[in-house]
This record gives structure tokens, sequence and C-alpha cells, in this order.
């Protein structure tokens, strides 16, 4: 199959308007797309029988070994480390990453003096190459379990030039996955089996689609619950797909999304608990808000239900959420929003009295000089935007988008701890 090729999207009118709004330049989207892109692997261990797996499924690296980098494997490590870190076995969930157990060095790192080198794979418990034909044989054996289904995804996304909503990732050996494909395995689960997923590629958000049957927005919800978290939004590409091996720095929406679920960072220092509202156990929504303010890099990071809002919001209604304070705003805002907003709000010494647009106007330039700061003021204008959105559905007395709005946040709220259970 081949790649995607160039193209210029365009950007989402939520993006637009935040964007304009600041009176900043749009970020350049244009996006070149070649073969060479970048994913990440990890090592392998002996398989094991698909009886003795549990419902948490990853797969992780690139379509061939120059897009295979170490960051990706040091993904795939990090999520074993929170498994082990929240009680869970690694060894009982299906893993699988670039080339597999083949022995052959795929991973593509810099060594000490600068120079690209590669290395065999050396994640534990591999279960194989990440394939097409092994995506769906684990779909099929996890499928005959009653628990939900955790997806983990790290690697390369590239946009589709033709349908923005119908972007794809990429798989070892170079096969592309689409959303509407990807949606399609899916939809031949179980009706009661759900499945929640977190991915970390560029242009992901684009997979906030597979909560429609296909993966078609212009089709019904799922009957099946399905909800998700994504590093970035669909039209733009996302940090993380490096070949540097010091694991400190890495400022990726994986890292920051696995801190806040276990407490603990990639180099295993405690973190703030993200326990925002006090309940006694980190839900899926509260990683991805403490994603939100912790990860410090150009990403938007999104969510099924705030992908569901913001296609909902048009200019007139997002100017005016964004004219309101953000006090009035946050009025309705669920626990980890707040967190998101004065987090965000902190950092530039917003006045939460005023709307998101009289404080845009007053701030100094210098303060949303770098594209990381200017990512920042784009993510409070989206978590505004999802506030005011979600009370604008709720005022609107339709049933049906208010039954398909409650049925995403029930789900993103829920957790691994619940996933276990097969509750949601």
């Amino acid at each position: 199959m081949q790649y995607f090729s160039r193209h210029r999207h365009h950007i989402t009118n939520l993006v637009l308007g935040v964007s304009i709004a600041l009176q900043l330049p749009i970020v350049n989207t244009s996006v070149a797309v070649n073969a060479q892109l970048a994913p990440t692997c990890q090592g392998q261990t002996p398989n094991q029988s698909p009886q003795q797996k549990t419902n948490f499924l990853a797969f992780g690296g690139g379509p061939a070994p120059e897009a295979n980098e170490i960051a990706i494997e040091k993904n795939i490590l990090y999520f074993q480390r929170t498994l082990s870190a929240m009680g869970y076995n690694p060894a009982e969930a299906f893993t699988f990453f670039a080339n597999g157990d083949d022995r052959q060095a795929t991973v593509r790192y810099l060594d000490s003096g600068g120079q690209q080198q590669f290395k065999v794979p050396q994640i534990p418990n591999l279960d194989g190459a990440s394939t097409m034909a092994n995506l769906q044989r684990s779909l099929q054996d996890l499928s005959g379990n009653p628990k939900s289904i955790f997806f983990y995804f790290t690697g390369h996304g590239i946009p589709n030039p033709e349908d923005i909503d119908n972007n794809a990732f990429l798989l070892w050996n170079k096969e592309l996955l689409t959303v509407q494909q990807f949606a399609g395995m899916l939809d031949r689960l179980p009706q009661q089996t759900s499945v929640v997923m977190m991915m970390s590629q560029c242009f992901s958000g684009s997979f906030a689609n597979f909560i429609y049957e296909g993966g078609d927005p212009k089709r019904p919800v799922a009957l099946q619950t399905r909800c998700g978290f994504f590093a970035t939004v669909k039209t733009r590409p996302s940090v993380g797909c490096t070949p540097a091996v010091n694991e400190a720095d890495y400022k990726d929406y994986s890292s920051s999304f696995f801190a806040g679920l276990s407490g603990r960072n990639r180099i295993g220092q405690s973190v703030a608990s993200a326990d925002y509202n006090k309940d006694g156990r980190i839900s899926y929504a509260e990683a991805h808000a403490f994603a939100k303010v912790d990860e410090r890099s150009t990403d938007w990071p999104i969510s099924t239900s705030e992908a569901w809002l913001q296609s909902q919001a048009d200019k007139l209604t997002q100017q005016t959420i964004l004219s309101k304070p953000i006090a009035e705003v946050l009025q309705t805002a669920r626990p980890e929003q707040s967190y998101a907003v004065h987090s965000i709000a902190k950092i530039f010494n917003f006045n939460i009295q005023k709307s998101f647009l009289a404080n845009i106007q007053a701030v100094e330039r210098s303060q949303i000089a770098s594209e990381e700061q200017k990512a920042y003021v784009i993510r409070l204008g989206m978590e505004l935007t999802n506030i005011g959105m979600e009370q604008e559905i709720r005022s609107s007395q339709n049933s049906k988008a208010i039954a398909t709005l409650d049925k995403l946040i029930k789900c993103e709220s829920s957790s691994w701890q619940q996933l276990q259970t097969g509750q949601q």
C-alpha cells in the first residue's frame, strides 16, 4: 500500500478561530510525507498463549528500520513499567513491536558521538511484529474476553490528503491502517466489548472518528462503547519520535499521560496526583488533563468527546464562549477541566474574571513567543470551548446529542481498575 502523498491541509474552525483571536501566526501545517517516517520499537521475550493474556494491547514501532526510533521502543517499555506500577503483569498483555523477535537490528538510535546506529529490539514479553495480521488476530483473541480492551499505539501517523477524517498509522513493513479500516475491525467485535485507546502518533486526532460505525462521521455512533485520547488534533504532527537515548529529555504525550495515570514519570519519579475529583482513582480523563499541563511541547492533545464537541462549535458559538469571563465558563467544568484551565491560565498570569479574548489582548507578546507557549494558549482556548460547548449541548434538549456526549464522557471517565473488571 502506498503512503499518502504530500499535501497542504486546512486546520479546523476551532483552531483557526483561536489563532485569529490570539493574533498569532497559524502554525504551518504543510506536511511532507514519505517512507522515512520514524516510530520507535523495543525488545522481546517468549510468546504466551492467548488464554494467558489480559485486555491490554500495545502496538509500537516504525514501518522500517530507518523510521524505527529508540524513543518508540522506550515508550513500550514505559507502558510495561506503568502496568507493573499499577499492579498488573506486563507478561499478560499483548505486546507487538516493529519486527518482533527475529533478532534483526532495526531500532535506530544515536550513540554517544551522535552517530546513527541500529540495535536489536529489547522488549520483554514481546509477542511479535507490529503487523496488520497480528493486530487482527489479537483483537479476535481478546474478543472472547468479557473485559474491555485498552489499546495503546506509539509510532508514526500520516495524514490523508483526500479525507483528513480518515488518517492512518503505520505498521511494520510499511503497512498502513486507516481510521475506517481500524474501526471496521472493531465493528466485528461483540457489542459488549468496549474499547479505550491512547495514541501518540502524528495526526492521531483523526482516530477520534472510531466512535462511528466504520469510522465514518457521516454514519451513526457505534453501538459498542468506544473512546480515546490522542497526542494532537487530526491536522497536526506531534512530538516524540526521536533517536536520542536520554529518556529524561522526552516530552511527549504518552510520557505525560502514563505519568498522570500511574503517579510516576518515565524515570521513576513521583508526580503530583491527577485525582482531581478526589474519588481515590485516576481516570483516563484525569490523566489526559494532567498531560495537557505537564507535556511541554507543541502538541494539542484531544479526546473523543472533545473532538466531537469541537466539531459542533461554529465560529460564532466559539467567539461567544471565548468572550465570557473564564470564571463563568468554569462554573460547569468538571474537576479535571478546571485543573487544566486554572493551570494554563496561571502560566500566563491570566485574570479568570476576564474573558479568554480579553486576556489575550492584554498579554505581552513576549509571553506567547515560542511555539510551546502558543500551544499552551491554544490548549486553553480548546479547553474553554469544550466546557462551553458541553453546556450548549446540555441546554439544547437534543436527547440524541446529549446521549452521545454522556456515553463518551462516561467512557473517558473510566479507569484501568474498571477496565479489568469489565465495568464502564
